[in-house]
């Protein structure tokens, strides 16, 4: 079955979702991509390049990103990629599952009861 719309995409892979966040500024290549996500991290998520690769293959499969089909200027070896409509909204609702997720554990690790 395809998916197509927002919600059947999720959940996302913390892979996919920390790629998803970084091209939200603007076009970034892909060793760029992996040193920002490794940044927001602080070391914790390190995306080698066959991870990077496959993700952002997948990401393009279902339209996610796109190839801007320009180059770095600093090297043109580096192909640009650039986060869809459809990215960003899956982004963000990635962004809003999680903190359901998040507000719902800290109800209930406070001692909070099922109403």
């Amino acid at each position: 079955m395809k998916k197509n719309t927002v919600e059947e995409m999720l959940p996302l892979t913390e892979a996919f979702y920390y790629i998803l966040l970084v091209l939200q500024p603007g076009p970034a290549h892909g060793y760029g991509m992996m040193q920002e996500v490794e940044r927001l991290t602080d070391g914790r998520l390190k995306i080698g390049p066959g991870t990077l690769y496959t993700a952002l293959n997948t990401l393009t499969a279902k339209k996610l990103i796109e190839n801007t089909n320009e180059t770095d200027p600093a090297d043109s070896r580096r192909k640009l990629y650039a986060t869809t409509p459809l990215g960003s909204q899956v982004a963000e609702a990635e962004m809003k599952r999680m903190e359901e997720l998040v507000q719902h554990g800290h109800h209930y690790l406070q001692g909070g009861h099922a109403q």
